[in-house]
C-alpha cells in the first residue's frame, strides 16, 4: 500500500501503477484517491497487490514519480489558494527533461493553468530576442512577419515601463512583467487595459501572491512550481498474503 506520511496534494497515481504494470501486467491496483484529491499523514491512498518480484523492482520507481508528482501538485495548490482566484497561476518551461508533460500535469491537478509548453504554442519575446533585433518592435514586427497567420498569441517580455509602451504600440497580445516593481505592475496593468493581458514574473514566491493579485495583473507565471517543488513524503508498505 502506498502511505502518505505529510499534508499533501495526490498526483501521479496512475503512474505509479503503471511502473508495476510494465513489469508484470498481473499486477492489481486500487486506490482511494484520485490525482487532485488532498490527503493527510497516516491516509492509505491506494493499494497494489502481486507477485513479490514485481513490487519489489518496481517500488523505487513508482515512488519517484508520484513522490515528485504529488510535490508538483502540493506546491501548486499551495500557490493557487493564495491567489484565491483573483489572479491566474501559470507553469513555466521550467521542467525537467523529458518529464515536461508529466509535470505538467501534475500542476494542472494542484489547480494551476498549463501555460506554453513549447516553442509551437505562443511566442514568447525574451530579452535576447530583443537584443538580437534590434528594439521590442522589431522583435514583434519578424515574428508577425515571419509566422503570418500561424501566429499563435505574440507576448513581450518588458523590463521597464519603457518596453511596456513600446511593446503595446508593437501590438504585443500579452506583456509579460518581468522583475517590476508592484508600482510598475500596477502602471503596467493600467497602460494595457483593454489592450493587451498582463502577465507577472521574476521573484514570485508563495507570501508575494496576494499583493500581486491585487495589481490587477491577469496572470502570475511561477517556475517554481515545477523546478523546485520538494517531494512528498510516502513510502510503500508490503504486506505478505497468507499461504492458504
Amino acid at each position: 500500500m502506498f502511505l502518505v506520511k505529510a499534508p499533501c496534494v495526490i498526483a501521479g497515481l496512475d503512474v505509479a501503477f503503471d511502473a508495476f504494470r510494465q513489469l508484470d501486467a498481473s499486477v492489481c491496483t486500487s486506490a482511494s484517491k484520485r490525482d487532485g484529491d488532498r490527503a493527510v499523514p497516516g491516509e492509505e491512498i491506494a493499494e497494489v497487490s502481486g507477485r513479490a518480484r514485481a513490487l519489489l523492482a518496481g517500488e523505487r520507481t513508482a515512488l519517484n514519480f508520484l513522490q515528485r508528482l504529488s510535490g508538483i501538485a502540493t506546491r501548486t495548490r499551495q500557490f493557487v489558494d493564495a491567489a484565491a482566484g483573483r489572479i491566474t497561476v501559470l507553469d513555466t518551461r521550467k521542467t525537467t527533461p523529458t518529464l515536461r508533460e508529466l509535470e505538467k500535469y501534475a500542476v494542472s491537478a494542484g489547480g494551476a493553468t498549463n501555460h506554453r509548453r513549447g516553442l509551437f504554442d505562443a511566442v514568447l519575446i525574451k530579452d535576447n530576442h530583443v537584443r538580437l533585433a534590434g528594439s521590442v518592435s522589431e522583435a514583434v514586427r519578424l515574428a508577425r512577419a515571419r509566422l503570418r497567420s500561424l501566429l499563435p498569441a505574440v507576448e513581450v517580455e518588458a523590463q521597464s515601463l519603457a518596453q511596456v509602451r513600446e511593446a503595446l504600440d508593437a501590438g504585443a497580445d500579452i506583456i509579460l512583467a518581468d522583475n517590476l516593481t508592484i508600482a510598475e505592475i500596477r502602471e503596467t496593468v493600467a497602460l494595457a487595459r483593454g489592450r493587451a493581458k498582463v502577465e507577472v514574473s521574476g521573484g514570485v514566491t508563495l507570501d508575494r501572491i496576494p499583493e500581486l493579485a491585487a495589481t490587477g495583473a491577469d496572470y502570475v507565471s511561477v517556475g517554481a512550481l515545477t523546478h523546485s517543488a520538494p517531494a512528498v513524503d510516502i513510502s510503500f508498505e508490503i504486506q505478505a498474503m497468507p499461504p492458504w
